[in-house]
């Protein structure tokens, strides 16, 4: 069985030691150009945005994954359709319907954010369920936001406002202004700022709370201006207006997320790689790790390929100083981050991460575990970690079903043998591909 398969559970993988590690920049050191898929937050709000629109839309270079795959599903009970081409996957929009229909969410944050809005919108009755996991994720703000909105939102047999639960469609929603806690998830605002242009009124939220990652937000107004909407922001106040969505063509950026860990490879183990197609200006929240690149002292720098295009260029020599990191704008890089600052030569802190505790896991209880586990110095707090540096010796790796600590484990892998990473086939909810690109990195493929 494919340890790339996201519904296989097979054995553990020896996250392979980079040559030499830590090396220098010289011809022992890590050497590789790779590519990664397409980036999983765009593609959903793409298929979103697509099956919204008044016209058939080409999205070109999306992620095929786990996540991807139960959004189209999703979409598809929901009564929009999708054609795989060889150019890419072209959404129909969606249609009206009766009946009853069933959307399976895996543990697929954004299809379970994002389409309850959608089923609103129409007239089926449509159950939403998925892995035992989404049912533990924070959901209720925008059910009862969506209820406030005129959505006929039933909960289930589980905790009020939480998988499984019941949207009645009654062929539209009025909108209109609402208050919103989006503090545990920007997927929140950005589920009912991707439905707003379907709305009788569009919709004005108003924010309470903090909002983490930002990016995210950006990367959700951005999308519906070019698919033709035209979303306002003043401070704490959102509004996006009723609109006809409409676009031909869409290209899916590279996944600057899924990026991280071969970022920090040569940062950890010491030489270059390069990362094709990374993008010179974007609103994914991954792009700060060019910055990060610098402060922890290597380089970053963008080069032609051969082809025309753009790649990142990050060389490193395995040295890593401790630092203080808030991280409140780009959590979901935490796990590849924490893992990074283990072989770091004093203290180190992430703070403002405290919403992780409602990802896929709580990722800041089982990053305190793991690495703990392995030999680290790591310890909670209120809103993040602290990292002292302490000698990591081979052991189990455990990444409760969550694709980012698969990536994680790869990176302690680099410098210390014997690190055996748990089910590493989590890692097909974002990058299927995953364990064989990062064989064929320290291969120098």
């Amino acid at each position: 069985m494919s340890t790339d398969d996201p519904e296989s559970t097979g054995p553990s993988w020896t996250a392979p030691t980079a040559p030499h590690a830590p090396a220098a920049a010289d011809d022992t050191a890590l050497y590789a150009t790779v590519r990664v898929p397409g980036s999983k937050s765009i593609t959903n709000r793409a298929y979103v945005l697509a099956a919204l629109s008044t016209a058939r839309t080409l999205v070109r270079e999306p992620l095929d994954s786990r996540d991807a795959r139960l959004m189209l599903g999703a979409l598809r009970e929901l009564g929009a359709s999708a054609e795989h081409t060889a150019d890419g996957v072209r959404i129909r929009p969606l249609t009206s319907g009766s009946g009853a229909a069933d959307v399976a969410l895996g543990n697929a944050g954004t299809v379970a954010r994002f389409t309850p809005a959608l089923a609103a919108l129409g007239e089926r009755t449509v159950r939403f369920d998925g892995d035992p996991a989404i049912r533990r994720r924070p959901l209720s703000p925008l059910l009862g936001a969506l209820r406030e909105l005129g959505a006929d939102v039933e909960d289930g047999s589980g905790e009020p406002g939480a998988p499984p639960f019941t949207v009645r469609g009654h062929g539209g929603l009025p909108g209109g202004e609402v208050d919103l806690d989006s503090s545990a998830s920007s997927q929140f605002l950005s589920a009912l700022l991707l439905a707003a242009p379907a709305f009788d009124r569009g919709v004005t939220v108003r924010l309470l709370g903090e909002v983490p990652s930002e990016p995210h937000i950006a990367m959700t107004l951005d999308m519906l201006r070019r698919f033709g909407a035209t979303p306002e922001r003043h401070g704490r106040e959102v509004h996006v207006p009723p609109a006809t969505l409409t676009l031909a063509d869409y290209t899916v950026e590279p996944d600057l997320s899924t990026a991280a860990p071969f970022v920090a490879a040569p940062l950890v183990a010491g030489g270059t790689v390069r990362i094709a197609g990374w993008p010179r200006e974007t609103t994914q929240p991954g792009d700060w790790l060019r910055s990060l690149v610098a402060e922890l002292g290597g380089e970053a720098t963008f080069e032609r390929g051969a082809d025309g295009s753009d790649l990142l260029r990050v060389t490193g020599d395995g040295r890593l100083a401790g630092r203080h990191l808030d991280l409140h704008e780009v959590g979901e890089l935490t796990p590849v981050v924490a893992a990074m600052l283990c072989f770091a030569d004093g203290p180190s802190r992430i703070s403002g991460v405290a919403h992780l505790r409602g990802h896929e896991t709580d990722r800041l209880a089982a990053l305190a575990t793991e690495l703990t586990a392995l030999g680290g110095d790591v310890t909670e707090t209120a809103d993040g970690l602290v990292i002292n540096p302490a000698p990591l010796h081979a052991g189990t790796f455990h990444t409760y079903d969550d694709h980012r600590l698969v990536m994680a484990g790869a990176v302690l892998g680099l410098r210390v043998p014997g690190v055996e990473v748990e089910n590493p086939a989590t890692v097909g909810k974002t990058f299927p591909g995953f364990v064989d690109a990062w064989h064929a990195m320290l291969g120098g493929a």
